[in-house]
């Protein structure tokens, strides 16, 4: 917000970057460039040094865009993803029946890789990614991929928020395939073998460090399913303010304070 609708999730994305800003943490937000922003009143600008970045989604390349726009009241500035071939009609990864949009296996590998690479290339070597939501669900999957070939996020923790954002069905196309495309381990394609909501999620789950649980109306499943395998879960408040200090604390406790002292 306000680069998206106002609902639970845009607003966690506005308020808790800024809330740790405050609190002596350097942050990077990134999220995907739907159509229904207005680039010319938000005064959106492409990422020159990035430009030309291609990435190969089912062996064919497609060009990265990263433009950038701010929210000067937070100080806060928010990188966009972006990409010709796979527009975001409206202001989420949903049509008007809840249902998915096309070439969905192949957005969410252009996204959660797209985010990792534009990290790599701008040099912002992280401590920590806090994702959110089904629409990040491989950055858990890229993040160790890339790891395997590159040292840049070697030490990096990976929390994920989980949210009310649940889709109907299973994402289309062939998953499995691109994944193994992508150096996809058998533990890979064996947590990504459902993809439905709950399969996506409880891998992103099961290859995270921390979780958020982020709205009242997270899928129980998923909530029982993060307790059962992880200790560092924390529940949600509805004080905003306390509930980002307690997050603020889960950040020390997943990567260690020691890394935040100067």
């Amino acid at each position: 917000m306000p680069f998206s609708a106002e609902n639970s999730r845009s607003q966690m994305g506005r308020y808790l970057p800024a809330k740790m800003q405050e609190m002596g943490r350097e942050i990077r937000v990134f999220m995907p460039k739907f159509c229904t922003l207005n680039e010319r009143k938000y005064q959106l600008h492409e990422v020159i040094r990035l430009s030309g970045m291609n990435l190969i989604v089912n062996n064919c390349d497609h060009q990265l865009i990263i433009k950038v726009g701010s929210i000067p009241t937070a100080r806060m500035q928010v990188y966009f993803i972006d990409n010709e071939e796979y527009v975001i009609d409206g202001d989420s990864m949903l049509n008007a029946k809840g249902g998915l949009l096309p070439d969905m296996d192949e957005r969410l590998l252009f996204f959660g890789r797209g985010v990792l690479e534009a990290v790599r290339k701008l040099a912002w070597q992280p401590h920590l990614i806090n994702f959110s939501g089904w629409l990040t669900a491989m950055i858990p999957f890229y993040l160790r991929r890339i790891n395997k070939e590159n040292a840049f996020f070697t030490g990096t923790k990976m929390v994920i928020t989980l949210t009310d954002d649940p889709f109907k069905g299973s994402i289309g196309g062939d998953l499995e395939r691109k994944m193994k495309t992508d150096n996809a381990t058998a533990k890979d394609l064996r947590l990504y073998g459902q993809t439905d909501y709950l399969g996506l999620m409880k891998a992103a789950i099961t290859y995270s460090h921390g979780i958020v649980i982020g709205s009242p109306n997270v899928h129980p499943e998923l909530v029982a399913y993060a307790k059962e395998n992880k200790r560092n879960v924390l529940d949600y408040i509805d004080d905003r303010d306390e509930f980002y200090s307690r997050i603020n604390k889960l950040y020390d406790t997943v990567v260690g304070t020691s890394k935040f002292e100067n």
